[in-house]
């Protein structure tokens, strides 16, 4: 497979229209620092194209979906909480947790 096919989300996270990131904000140990950081590069990126909030919480998802599998559970669950963070410091409202829903006989 050709290297550029295989690093086309590096180039996605580094030149999209998404935002201007910190180094190894996705690596940080306290999903709060994540949250803040990613604040801070929503707030002045000029590369964005919609809210701050929307741009950090899409740039997010991104690399939760694109590192997946590579992604240790520990710093999964670190950057699933930063979601929460995020939502916190943009006042606004957490997601309930989806319903599994139960049949009984």
């Amino acid at each position: 497979m050709d290297r550029a096919k295989r690093k086309w989300s590096q180039r996605v996270t580094e030149t999209s229209d998404a935002l201007d990131l910190e180094p190894g904000v996705f690596t940080l140990e306290d999903p709060r620092q994540i949250a803040r950081a990613l604040k801070r590069s929503a707030e002045q990126s000029r590369r964005r194209k919609s809210d701050p909030f929307r741009s950090a919480m899409s740039m997010l998802t991104f690399y939760i979906n694109r590192a997946g599998r590579h992604v240790p559970a520990t710093q999964r669950a670190r950057l699933e909480a930063a979601k929460d963070e995020l939502r916190n410091l943009f006042d606004r409202p957490r997601r309930t947790p989806k319903r599994t829903s139960r049949r009984h006989p």
